[in-house]
């Protein structure tokens, strides 16, 4: 899926990824590619970014919001 990652001081994150793994205020998802719709709010945590099956990166965020539609994955961290 695509994925980018976004913050007040710029793109994070942009590129491919097969998987993320981040905590929501009804607690931790892992999405994967081909994964359903969704809109949800974050919470403190690590957002974890996966590449054939192997953690690439992990990045901190307080607070934000997630939008999956078409295995293109959208976070808005503060």
């Amino acid at each position: 899926m695509r994925l980018s990652v976004y913050s007040l001081k710029g793109v994070q994150y942009a590129g491919e990824a097969s998987g993320v793994n981040v905590k929501t205020l009804s607690g931790e998802i892992t999405i994967l590619e081909n994964h359903r719709p969704i809109i949800t709010a974050l919470k403190k945590g690590l957002l974890k970014i996966y590449k054939q099956g192997n953690m690439v990166e992990e990045i901190s965020i307080h607070s934000g919001f997630l939008e999956l539609n078409d295995n293109k994955l959208q976070i808005l961290i503060d």
